[in-house]
């Protein structure tokens, strides 16, 4: 309606212009009427513009234009090219907020969310539940805008009252079974119950039997899919069984003097610091005590050449549903009792949450894995390549102990070192659990640094 009232005044302009082009060449020689030819034609051109302007220019600002965003699978780490698809948390047609975690993927060493950029209603979404995807490939597409009006809600309402109108249908059958055992009450009626008693007698127990076998001995086989953690862990110990010249020593630790450090303090350093006081940021501070002193029990193997670290990045093994992952303390050297305490638990509770990060996964020197939480009394821990050692604790256990020509109960712990016998000889790592016994048996030694 308003295009045609706008577009009168330009038809006014056109008739003259119409009617001169129709009539002859011959009528119209003249220079005024080229001059008023020409004009008509400079005032209908400068009308149509006037008009096709005031058409557009109120409209554009209502026009709402909707843009599609591909997202990529992200870049997780250097060492990490590909990962598998875990589950979806969101499906086509539902909207997203933006950082709204929308799928994760699972790597070969943690899980890694993808969040949305921009904020949008999914429209596709290019890979299923266990795919494999890679980086920088297209992962989900989304039409930009704001949240649409709430539909879905009365939908759900609506499904969830749909069963319960079904609930008393089935309760009715149920009136009708106490009828049908009247007939059932006729049958015992008869003249021969004795003979069918012993018959009844004789079968019972033979059914009885044959049912309950298969209930408690299950032959059953469940065919479950490795996730990609557990088939690095698997592929990486074969590898460092397949590489390292691999050796193990044993030592045992008295553990009386720790245990009583622990007792003392661990209420003040709970109070003050906010973190319990545990045997592992003492073991922790005596390896880099012993390190120190045999440097090569933290070195590594790249080609032909022995890489010395002059800093302790010490990986604390840690257990989760879905494998063992060693979280690293980076330069444990330089840090005290309680910030080993901190980032001890800080690491466990990224573990145990699925929160842990790639970055806090990589590197490391040396290896302690404490298998005596689990009540492991002696093991031979794998070197978790390419490092070239890794420590073993174990339980504490209360054991006879010749004391200065007496025999007394004290709690020992046996410590293991697993080593590269290409890199480390084996007077170095007998020196160095023996440095680490020392230490342990007298924490004075760690502050002393003696």
């Amino acid at each position: 309606m308003i295009s045609a009232v706008r577009s009168k005044p330009v038809a006014r302009l056109a008739r003259p212009l119409a009617a001169l082009s129709c009539t002859s060449t011959s009528l119209f020689s003249s220079p005024a009427v080229h001059v008023a030819r020409r004009q008509l034609t400079i005032n209908a051109a400068a009308a149509a513009a006037v008009a096709s302007h005031r058409l557009s220019t109120p409209y554009r600002s209502q026009v709402r234009y909707y843009a599609d965003y591909v997202v990529k699978v992200p870049h997780m780490a250097d060492s990490i090219s590909e990962g598998t698809l875990k589950e979806w948390n969101k499906k086509v047609g539902d909207f997203v907020a933006l950082d709204e975690e929308v799928v994760s993927i699972e790597t070969d060493k943690v899980d890694v969310a993808v969040n949305s950029p921009k904020a949008g209603t999914i429209v596709a979404l290019y890979a299923k539940a266990d795919d494999t995807v890679s980086v920088g490939a297209d992962l989900f597409k989304l039409e930009l805008g704001d949240a649409p009006a709430g539909g879905a809600p009365p939908k759900e309402k609506s499904a969830k009252e749909t069963p319960k109108k079904e609930e008393p249908k089935k309760e009715e059958p149920k009136k009708e079974e106490p009828k049908k055992e009247e007939p059932k009450k006729q049958e015992p009626q008869k003249t021969e119950p004795k003979k069918a008693e012993p018959k009844k007698e004789t079968s019972s127990p033979a059914t009885t039997t044959d049912t309950s076998a298969p209930v408690a001995f299950s032959r059953e086989e469940r065919t479950v899919k490795m996730n990609r953690m557990r088939q690095t862990i698997s592929r990486r110990l074969k590898q460092s069984q397949d590489t390292a010249a691999s050796l193990t020593t044993f030592n045992e630790v008295d553990m009386s003097n720790l245990m009583k450090l622990r007792t003392d303090y661990k209420d003040a350093v709970l109070k003050k610091h906010s973190v319990k006081l545990g045997f592992m940021s003492a073991f922790v501070k005596a390896s880099c005590h012993a390190l120190k002193d045999v440097p090569a029990v933290n070195a590594r193997i790249e080609g032909d050449n022995i890489i010395y670290n002059d800093y302790v990045d010490v990986s604390v093994a840690v257990a989760t549903p879905k494998g063992l992952v060693t979280p690293v303390i980076r330069n444990a050297e330089s840090l005290s009792f309680i910030d080993v305490e901190k980032s001890i638990a800080k690491y466990g509770a990224k573990a145990r949450d699925g929160q842990i990060a790639i970055e806090d996964l990589s590197g490391g020197t040396f290896t302690i894995s404490n298998g005596g939480v689990f009540g492991s009394m002696m093991g031979t821990p794998i070197i978790n390549i390419p490092q070239s050692a890794i420590l073993g604790m174990h339980a504490i256990k209360e054991r006879p102990i010749a004391i200065n020509g007496k025999v007394e109960i004290r709690p020992m712990m046996y410590i293991a070192l697993t080593y590269d016998h290409r890199i480390i000889d084996g007077r170095e790592a007998v020196t160095f659990l023996v440095k680490l016994k020392e230490a342990i048996e007298d924490p004075v030694r760690l502050l002393l640094d003696v």
